[in-house]
């Protein structure tokens, strides 16, 4: 039986790893307050758990957080949620907030959690926990009620579809991706000169009508009418991610960790950008291979 001291110790303890906790979360869950959520829900059930034996708390309050979002990750499969069908076009791309923005303090971690969110829940959490976390394959096989090695080999998938090995040669590959890199940043910042600079002057963008306001056109040309068009974006620019797509560079908009647009950027003269495809259909979506740039 627990007394009131333990649980005081306990709640001291869990206060002092509520950050990892949350981290843990939010890397398996891609949202802030699906992850906050999570260790809540952690914290109720260890408070009402037999812990005075438990010999390293932090492994066990990890484990316990990681199984509630588990249980979230599988909710969300069974009920194969589509956000853009659940909100308008103003409500989907939400800046993140603070807390947000410092669990996702380098851009590749926004497209690691694009791609994670690509993965079965069995091999997010045992990539997650292994690889980020450094949790042991014996308490990842418990979690997810495996074996070792069978846990083992969920990781060892998940890592193949996060860094698949290249068909093929792509020499221009690195110099795109720089292209792309340079592109986002700029839209973020609301950079035009440089957005001319990397724009093609006959540059085609395109859009998927339903992911923008009604008095944007489906196409725009032009290097500064598109560039100058990046303005009124900025929002969804900072929930954009760079990311392989189908082996092309390109960017995909993720706010809260879960893909609502792809942007398929192709390249002219120069290695400038020639043509933006941007669409939020949720077959293409759910069709496209997307990867994580070496």
């Amino acid at each position: 039986m627990n007394t009131a001291v333990d649980l005081v110790d306990l709640a001291q303890r869990f206060e002092a790893d509520r950050g990892r906790l949350k981290s843990v979360a939010f890397q398996l869950l891609g949202s802030l307050s699906d992850a906050e959520d999570a260790v809540q829900a952690a914290w109720m059930k260890a408070s009402r758990s037999e812990y005075a034996a438990v010999a390293n708390l932090t492994a066990w309050l990890t484990t316990i957080t990681a199984r509630e979002a588990l249980d979230q990750l599988r909710a969300r499969k069974r009920r194969a949620e589509q956000p853009l069908d659940d909100a308008g076009v103003g409500e989907r791309f939400v800046a993140a907030s603070a807390d947000e923005q410092a669990l996702m303090a380098e851009s590749v971690s926004r497209a690691l959690l694009v791609v994670l969110d690509r993965l079965p829940p069995a091999q997010r959490v045992a990539f997650v926990l292994h690889d980020v976390f450094g949790v042991p394959f014996e308490t990842i096989a418990d979690l997810l009620d495996r074996s070792p090695a069978a846990a083992k080999k969920l990781a060892s998938r998940a890592r193949g579809r996060l860094h698949p090995a290249p068909s093929g040669p792509a020499p221009q590959t690195a110099e795109h991706l720089k292209v792309v890199r340079a592109f986002l940043a700029a839209s973020r910042g609301g950079d035009i000169d440089t957005l001319v600079k990397l724009l093609a002057p006959d540059v085609v963008r395109t859009v998927d009508p339903a992911l923008v306001p009604a008095d944007v056109r489906a196409e725009m040309r032009g290097g500064r009418a598109v560039a100058e068009e990046t303005r009124r974006f900025t929002d969804r620019a900072r929930a954009g991610a760079v990311v392989l797509i189908d082996g092309r560079p390109g960017i995909a908009i993720a706010p809260a960790g879960r893909l609502e647009a792809l942007l398929r950027i192709s390249f002219g003269v120069g290695n400038r950008i020639q043509v933006i495809d941007i669409t939020g259909d949720h077959e293409q979506l759910r069709n496209a291979v997307l990867t994580l740039p070496s």
